[in-house]
C-alpha cells in the first residue's frame, strides 16, 4: 500500500492503520481488498472526508490519496509530506509537528 498525503492546516488529528488491504483511519476501517490490479474507486464511493483522491490498485499496491492535517507548529515533513511507499502492516507513521520550545518560568 502506498500513501500519498496532501496536507491542510487544521488542527485535527490522522491516525493510520494498515493491515493488508485494510486501512483504518482514525478508528473507521475501509476494506479495499475487492480492488483487483487496475481497478480504480472514485473518490466520491467513499464516504469519508480524509480521502481526496480516487482508489487505485496497479502493479500489486494500492495507492490511497489522504488529508494529513497539520497544525500551527507544523514542520516542513508535513508541509511537503513525502508519499509514504509500501507501508508494512501496522501503525503508518506521519510526518510530526515541530518539536514544542520549553519555557523556563
Amino acid at each position: 500500500m502506498n500513501i500519498v498525503l496532501s496536507p491542510q492546516r487544521r488542527e485535527d488529528a490522522l491516525t493510520l492503520h494498515k493491515s493488508g488491504a485494510l486501512i483504518t483511519v482514525n478508528g473507521e476501517t475501509f476494506d479495499f481488498s475487492r480492488l483487483s490490479d487496475g481497478d480504480t474507486l472514485p473518490r466520491a464511493a467513499i464516504d469519508s472526508e480524509w480521502f481526496v483522491g480516487d482508489v487505485f490498485h496497479e502493479n500489486g499496491h494500492l495507492t490511497l490519496h489522504l488529508l494529513l492535517p497539520i497544525p500551527a507548529d507544523y514542520s516542513q515533513a508535513q508541509a511537503f509530506p513525502a508519499d509514504l511507499i509500501d507501508i508494512p502492516d501496522g501503525d503508518v507513521a506521519l510526518p510530526q509537528p515541530l518539536p514544542q520550545e520549553v519555557v523556563e518560568v
